[in-house]
């Protein structure tokens, strides 16, 4: 098994990164409509996202929970101005789904915006935001991010899964790219980024199980450390993880000393707004990946003992 201490670091490390770049997580107000101001929630969600499973699993030291409180509150009260630049995004674009997205996880860590709410609400009534096209994998996160929120989805979870690449199991050498990020985000919607590894069908999981340590080794060999982030993620969320210690040790070497870790292969240069807009995304995935392993380190441990 990879030494928890290595999981632990990693996590650590990228957390210092994300509170020394917090203004790199900055929306852009005056970008044009529907496009580019939309565009710059995504980062903000995702960290909430993370924070909240740091939070979850109680296993960050005080430094790294100290800094994903921070973080949260900063994002907050500065970034989203106490939830009113959501209300701005969901006027600008009534039935775009992503600040309730962006919303949802602030919610459960104790933030309230009641106009979000009720434009949440009024929009599950409507068929127009039902009918809204999307890929299968993310129409599966919009029915579980209904579910969490206490809407009951007019399309099940079980039929949306249906529609989805990994629910089909197909040839395992047919993955690339966005495939393997279809395949990653469907089993953190299953499983509720990891709270509930019961959440994957046994089909599935006995799926994964055969086929992810060979996929862990394809994007590892192309230093894809974003993706390979993701992969170690998915082994987390199966019900025997095997944190694979040659890639943990990898994935560790790759994360520069200030805690960032490179999408892919090294890390970019250039204007400081443009790297974070590059490099944030697989340091989320680092601490993500960091604090599920070594959540589930801890519990083999006390396992064998």
């Amino acid at each position: 098994m990879t030494d928890t201490r290595l999981i632990h670091t990693v996590g650590a490390g990228a957390m210092e990164w994300l509170w020394a770049h917090r203004d790199g997580f900055r929306l852009e107000p005056h970008a044009e409509p529907e496009v580019a101001f939309l565009e710059r929630f995504k980062p903000v969600g995702e960290l909430a996202l993370i924070c909240a499973v740091l939070f979850r699993e109680g296993v960050a030291g005080s430094r790294q929970a100290e800094l994903a409180r921070r973080l949260i509150d900063h994002t907050w009260r500065d970034v989203l101005d106490g939830g009113r630049m959501l209300v701005r995004g969901q006027r600008t674009e009534p039935l775009s789904p992503i600040p309730f997205e962006v919303y949802l996880p602030f919610r459960e860590l104790g933030y309230s915006q009641p106009e979000v709410e009720r434009a949440a609400v009024l929009n599950h009534r409507l068929s127009g935001w039902h009918a809204l096209e999307a890929v299968p994998n993310r129409r599966l996160g919009l029915c579980a991010f209904q579910r969490r929120f206490g809407l009951t989805s007019r399309l099940p979870e079980s039929e949306a899964l249906r529609a989805t690449w990994l629910a089909r199991t197909p040839e395992p050498w047919t993955v690339e790219g966005h495939i393997a990020y279809d395949i990653t985000h469907c089993v953190f919607h299953l499983t509720d980024w990891g709270e509930n590894p019961g959440g994957l069908p046994p089909d599935i999981a006995g799926y994964l199980d055969t086929r992810l340590p060979v996929w862990i080794d394809d994007w590892l060999d192309l230093k894809h450390w974003d993706l390979l982030g993701e992969l170690l993620v998915v082994d987390a969320c199966l019900p025997r993880p095997t944190l694979d210690e040659s890639a943990w040790q990898a994935f560790a070497a790759a994360q520069r000393p200030d805690g960032a870790m490179p999408a892919i292969r090294t890390m970019p240069e250039g204007d400081e707004q443009a790297v974070f807009d590059i490099v944030y995304h697989s340091t989320l995935v680092a601490a993500f990946a960091s604090v599920l392993a070594t959540s589930r380190a801890l519990t083999e441990l006390a396992r064998a003992s």
